[in-house]
């Protein structure tokens, strides 16, 4: 990247050692100084180029090797030194030297004939002018017009340079990746506005601190390993994650290149990062899918051929209750009723696996809402608040009212269960619109919905167990007291729908379910209300 840049300059540029072997170059000073593009390799001896050049005869008639041999010495000096030489055809180099701190020098090559042309031009006309100036003040005013614009482009020529090192930060700062660099003690020595803009510091409150300051101190420690590797001079290439000021989690992958000196120590390590949050959402999203399909399509097995059975248990046990034998509806009825809630399960497990069809229509959620929380206030405990929060009075969503009712009946039994000392439900209610830059974090194709959150200020879940929430038959309750299809039977209705499930917990702080259903208009709803009372 950095040679890049430095080939956009006008300019030549080389940079020899202590040594004089080449370390730097760019295509400039080749093209200005007609060098065949075999010379310049990082290596190669300051002698090759000043024999080519006594061999073409750029320095005139004389020995070839005296001519190479005075101008090595000369440069062994190490010296500042400014020369200007006419090449055969006329053109004209400005060749400036200075001396690195540790040996070696930097070299600039500016083709300066098009200045010295307005220089003898602006002499030349300058004698004409002493001679014709009582004549001619015309004639001089035109002169001095042509040596202001002389003087102008002097003044570009000494500012390319500025600007070019202006372009190059501007470049490293509009370049997608995170770029920094940090030395042998762990300081940051560089890094680009999307090093800086990625930790929500500005660059100058990250040159100058450690890496403990700028990442945190868990993150360091994290990644302590590999920044002792690169640091030991092995390129290494890592993965982490952070929450960034807007409290979402990101992920970033980053590679550290050691740089060495000319005796094989290492400096300090360049810092290549990109953030790879989409990626990370959507393989999430892809395994959770792929997860689900699979325990679903064994759900819908296992459903099929369990229904039968029960179906073949219903109409035996009906039948034994018609002949209506003394003594028999003792026991008849309670294996009707447990049959029916198989088949009640059977139900839910196929609606789970998508093979139980649902019957949308557009819905009001607010009565909805309104109508559950009647149902729930009977059921939860006095000591569970229930608090419900709509954003629009009328937002309507296209879905199967009684399976959503079951749904919201369920989340709320979980928070019941995750609170038993009591604590606050809430239900809220708003409109989203998911664009296609989100629709890998929502799980949902863009579009319009209505979002339903239910809350609880419960015991909340630990990471491992919120990622397993949505699993069928997963459970965290005792023996007995859950089949685990709760959340999944959930998740299922929401994809059945078009919608999306999403879940967010952490221990003490509670659990929030999140659903997305598709969203329509009220006018469409208005017929079907009309025609239901």
């Amino acid at each position: 990247m950095l040679l890049a840049g430095l080939n956009l300059l006008d300019q030549g540029l080389t940079v020899f050692d202590g040594e004089l072997r080449l370390v730097a170059w760019n295509s400039a000073f080749l093209r200005l100084l007609d060098f065949p593009e075999r010379l310049a390799y990082v290596g190669a001896p300051f002698d090759s180029f000043i024999r080519y050049n006594a061999e073409r005869g750029e320095y005139g008639a004389g020995d070839v090797d005296r001519q190479v041999a005075e101008r090595v010495d000369a440069a062994r000096s190490f010296r500042a030194h400014y020369t200007e030489r006419e090449r055969p055809g006329g053109q004209v180099i400005a060749v400036r030297g200075e001396p690195l701190p540790h040996s070696g020098f930097i070299t600039l090559y500016t083709d300066i004939t098009a200045q010295r042309r307005y220089e003898k031009l602006a002499q030349e006309q300058n004698a004409e002018l002493e001679k014709r100036v009582r004549e001619r003040t015309r004639e001089l005013q035109e002169i001095n017009r042509q040596l202001v614009a002389a003087d102008a482009a002097n003044q570009e020529i000494a500012a390319a340079l500025r600007r070019s090192e202006e372009r190059l930060g501007l470049i490293t700062d509009r370049v997608p990746a995170l770029i920094g660099y940090f030395d042998k003690e762990q300081v940051y020595r560089y890094a680009n506005q999307g090093y800086a803009d990625w930790f929500g510091r500005s660059k100058d409150n990250i040159v100058g601190h450690s890496i403990r300051e700028v990442t945190g101190e868990r993150i360091y420690r994290e990644i302590l390993p590999s920044i002792e590797r690169a640091i030991a001079g092995q390129q290494v290439t890592y993965q982490y994650a952070m929450e960034n000021r807007d409290g979402r989690s990101v992920h970033a992958r980053s590679m550290l290149v050691p740089e060495f000196d000319c005796g094989g120590a290492v400096l300090g390590c360049f810092v290549l990062s990109v953030d790879i949050s989409e990626l990370k959402r959507a393989q999430a999203a892809l395994v959770q899918a792929q997860k689900m399909e699979a325990v679903g399509q064994l759900a819908g097995g296992l459903a099929h051929d369990f229904n039968n059975l029960l179906t073949v248990v219903l109409g035996n046990l009906a039948a034994l209750r018609e002949r209506n034998e003394p003594g028999s509806a003792e026991f008849l009825d309670p294996a009707l009723k447990a049959a029916r809630r198989g088949a009640e399960l059977i139900r839910r497990l196929l609606t789970f696996s998508r093979q139980q069809p649902l019957a949308p229509r557009p819905v009001d959620i607010a009565e909805l809402v309104e109508d559950t929380v009647m149902l729930l206030t009977r059921s939860l405990p006095e000591n569970i608040r229930i608090a419900t929060r709509s954003e629009l009075p009328l937002l309507f969503a296209r879905t199967d009212a009684h399976q959503l009712e079951n749904a919201l009946l369920n989340l709320a039994f979980n928070a019941r269960d995750a609170m038993p000392r009591g604590g606050e439900l809430r239900i809220e209610t708003a409109p989203l619109t998911v664009s296609e830059e989100l629709r890998v974090e929502y799980d949902v194709a863009p579009g319009s919905y209505v979002q339903i959150s239910v809350s609880d200020s419960g015991s909340g879940m630990d990471a491992a167990t919120a990622a397993r929430a949505f699993e069928p038959f997963f459970t965290t309750k005792r023996f007995g007291s859950g089949s685990g299809l709760g959340l999944s039977m959930v998740y299922g209705f929401a994809k059945q729908s078009r919608g999306s499930a999403r879940l967010q917990s952490a221990p003490g702080a509670g659990t929030t379910v999140r659903l997305l259903l598709p969203r329509c208009q009220a006018a469409a709803a208005a017929p079907e209300r009309a025609g239901e009372a």
